[in-house]
């Protein structure tokens, strides 16, 4: 699975200014909305039901806040750079400002574990999230973003 899946240009925030956790919930919901066609409410709940089982803060900078909704056809992301990191309760206590929504399908199952298996691995590398965090262009963003994977040499 590709992150090209998951993500269409309009899906990237570049320079995304919010000053609070909710706050940042709120804007991506909102923008999964227009995406999706779904409620932004009814994903913005998702989104808290699924932070009160623990912060999807992985570390590093890095969030991804997922979950599952009824009416979804497909697998959605949302991406977005902050220009000023806020605090995510993330589990090294660090504030974020690389932040990648990840909304699923109800009957997704093994699609929702591997999608977020990929988008993990792509924000593991710090290579790509320091240029990441070097640019607040959209385009530029999603081109990053949307890079073929490497594969391991042979």
């Amino acid at each position: 699975m590709e992150i090209g899946e998951l993500l269409g240009p309009r899906g990237v925030l570049a320079n995304l200014k919010v000053t609070s956790k909710k706050q940042l919930l709120q804007e991506l919901a909102s923008r999964a909305g227009e995406i999706t066609g779904l409620h932004e409410r009814t994903i913005f709940d998702a989104l808290l039901e699924r932070e009160r089982l623990g912060s999807t803060g992985v570390g590093n900078g890095i969030a991804i806040p997922h979950g599952k909704l009824a009416g979804l056809s497909s697998l959605c992301g949302v991406f977005a750079r902050l220009p000023e990191p806020i605090d995510f309760e993330a589990i090294d206590e660090r504030p974020v400002d690389l932040i990648f929504l990840l909304l699923a399908p109800e009957s997704a199952g093994a699609d929702h574990l591997k999608a977020l298996a990929r988008v993990s691995r792509l924000l593991r590398d710090d290579g790509v999230c320091d240029r990441m965090r070097g640019c607040d262009n959209s385009d530029a963003l999603f081109a990053l973003l949307t890079e073929p994977a490497e594969l391991p040499a042979a």
